[in-house]
């Protein structure tokens, strides 16, 4: 079957080993498993979010974070079974849910594994994190499997995504995708202990010399979903992978920057979410979520 997963539409024979612009065949590759405590306080709380990143990617930033993961397809196969098994793994160690994290280009085998797993007593939220460039079609999909949808919302100006991640219509697909994953899961419903139970939340990524972009973002939430929706805007960014050779991309963001989107949600009346402070080493550097727009 050709692949048209996201919106690259390669009409790729993965299954051919014929790669398409993810670089990854059919087979499900994973990254990385781990109990992770540093997302989101309604994601990770306590006990920790139970993520699971997957190999390869549909984007190609070259700031990305886990280039060797993303770019570099570090990690093993695994197959649906095994998937599975992981899940409901992660669920008996006490996971409040299950992260995905850049499961994009492995959505049909994905379906399935989440599928088996419910109904070998699966049971806490799972999480679609991606990178925003989705399919409207695979998201219908995936309707009534995914709890919570994290997309990255990264660029407004579409030359700025050419540039950065090697996409030419970026703000197209993401804005569809978004407003679609807002009519299937809605603003977030949370647990007692505050742990998010379903719902939406859009990432922001703040890149250096580019307030602008991060402003348009903002203000388009606004204008087509409204400030009642969750945000979440992140300040983690640090240079690595191509980004240190990049001028523009080459430093961390400042504290005038933060402070002028912080004010900027301010100004447009952003009602729900966080806003991440600033982090202290550039080669280590741990989220910390300690703006409360609540």
């Amino acid at each position: 079957m050709k692949c048209n997963i996201c919106p690259h539409e390669c009409n790729s024979l993965r299954h051919d080993n014929k790669l398409g612009f993810c670089k990854m065949n059919d087979k499900m590759k994973i990254g990385l498993v781990s109990l992770h405590y540093y997302e989101e306080p309604c994601i990770s709380g306590k006990s920790g979010s139970g993520t699971i990143f997957f190999s390869g990617c549909n984007l190609k930033c070259k700031f990305c974070q886990n280039f060797e993961i993303s770019k570099y397809h570090k990690g093993k196969y695994i197959s649906v079974e095994e998937l599975s098994n992981i899940m409901l793994s992660q669920q008996e160690k006490g996971a409040n849910n299950i992260n995905l994290v850049t499961p994009t280009i492995y959505t049909p085998k994905i379906k399935e594994a989440i599928i088996l797993s419910k109904s070998n007593g699966l049971n806490i939220p799972i999480i679609y994190n991606c990178g925003g460039y989705e399919k409207v079609d695979t998201l219908k999909e995936l309707e009534g499997l995914i709890d919570v949808y994290l997309p990255d919302f990264k660029y407004f100006n579409n030359d700025i995504a050419y540039e950065y991640s090697g996409i030419k219509n970026y703000f197209e697909n993401v804005t569809k995708a978004i407003t679609y994953m807002y009519k299937q899961v809605g603003n977030p419903i949370f647990y007692d202990n505050g742990i998010i139970k379903r719902g939406l939340i859009i990432r922001h990524l703040i890149l250096p010399n580019n307030t602008k972009d991060s402003k348009n973002v903002l203000k388009w939430i606004k204008e087509n979903i409204g400030t009642d929706v969750y945000i979440s805007i992140m300040a983690q960014y640090f240079p690595t992978n191509e980004a240190k050779n990049i001028s523009k991309l080459n430093r961390k963001i400042t504290k005038e920057e933060l402070e002028e989107i912080e004010e900027y949600v301010e100004y447009l009346g952003f009602e729900n979410g966080y806003i991440q402070e600033l982090g202290d080493n550039e080669e280590e550097y741990v989220p910390k979520f300690d703006i409360d727009l609540d």
